[in-house]
């Protein structure tokens, strides 16, 4: 339930996967193509594909080895990995491996755990700081309510150093993430606290969890490297818009300043192409990764990256480009008028 819900009705879950729906693609042939390459580069950093590993926590609830599998995993596929706050696995581990990783950050209401969180970061070796800002309350999620959601014993968010903030307790009612979330995070998050953040360390800073084209160009405007559009996988504001039908509005509001991610739904290499095609330099998957780590540790996230890979290669020679590089808007038609003109 932690891993496959969203919030409320579910209707923005869904969305993220129907938007997919919503496109078709338009191949070219006769292109002279042999094969085609999947490599790109995510803010200077060399990538074997277009998908990189959005930050998840609590790893170790799907697989003993957690978050080292995953890094693991996603080395052994070429891409990135992103640590989130709540890993079960501490930072010193995971910049042992040697493995391009970026840092995600909640702020604390305690702004001293966030700074010391973002300096460790830096530390440590990661290359970026994701910052979550779509999370001022935890939406309501009701499996985790009728579950009663809290950590098992000897598992632990590793990367905090208090009973306090390590673990999420068992309630009576209700979510005990919800219940620790509403203690210990700070849900006043204004603009100031992206430049407050961007000042720590020399970390670019991703903001992650945003929609409005409005709230894009702000980002940039305070200091952002990229932006990740998000609604945090169907999982806070539901029946918030879809992160692909938000991307267009986004990409045309940054105009160029930086570049734009996108998590939410990604299941297909067609998915990946499709949003490559509405502006996006590259794209996050959430809980494939999970399904992946439970099926097999580090070399089931492996497979799972190696399988969309494989399936963008198959895609790009099928619409004869021969590289994320060629990917344009001229690769989508919309369905419906597809529909009309029959």
């Amino acid at each position: 339930g932690y891993v496959r819900g969203g919030s409320c009705d579910e209707v923005t879950l869904r969305a993220n996967r129907a938007a997919f729906d919503r496109w078709r693609l338009l191949p070219r042939v006769m292109r002279g193509l042999r094969e085609a390459s999947t490599a790109t580069t995510v803010l200077g950093q060399d990538v074997a594909l277009p998908v990189l590993i959005a930050p998840s926590g609590l790893h170790r609830l799907a697989h003993d080895d957690g978050e080292l599998a995953t890094i693991r995993g996603a080395h052994g596929a070429g891409t990135i990995y992103t640590m989130s706050t709540a890993s079960t696995v501490p930072m010193d581990i995971i910049s042992q491996e040697g493995a391009p990783w970026w840092f995600q950050l909640y702020l604390f209401s305690d702004r001293g755990i966030s700074r010391d969180l973002v300096e460790q970061a830096a530390a440590a070796g990661a290359s970026a700081l994701v910052v979550t800002v779509d999370v001022p309350l935890l939406g309501r999620r009701e499996a985790d309510e009728r579950n009663r959601f809290s950590l098992p014993d000897g598992i632990v968010m590793a990367n905090l150093q208090t009973p306090k903030h390590m673990l999420i307790p068992a309630t009576d009612e209700g979510s005990g993430l919800a219940t620790y979330i509403g203690a210990v995070w700070e849900p006043a998050l204004t603009w100031d606290d992206l430049d407050w953040l961007a000042s720590l360390s020399p970390l670019p800073v991703i903001p992650k969890g945003i929609l409005h084209p409005d709230d894009a160009a702000r980002a940039f405007d305070h200091g952002a490297r990229a932006v990740i559009v998000s609604n945090h996988g169907g999982r806070q504001l539901d029946s918030a818009v879809a992160s692909l039908d938000a991307l267009p509005a986004v990409v045309e509001a940054v105009a160029g300043r930086g570049e734009i991610l996108l998590d939410g739904g990604i299941r297909r290499g067609t998915d990946v192409l499709k949003a490559l095609a509405l502006g996006a330099r590259a794209v996050l998957i959430g809980r494939p990764v999970y399904w992946g780590l439970a099926a097999g540790g580090e070399s089931g996230v492996r497979h799972i990256l190696e399988l969309l890979r494989a399936e963008l290669a198959l895609d790009l020679m099928l619409c004869g480009l021969a590289s994320p590089a060629e990917v344009t808007r001229e690769l989508l038609v919309p369905a419906d008028i597809l529909v009309q003109r029959q």
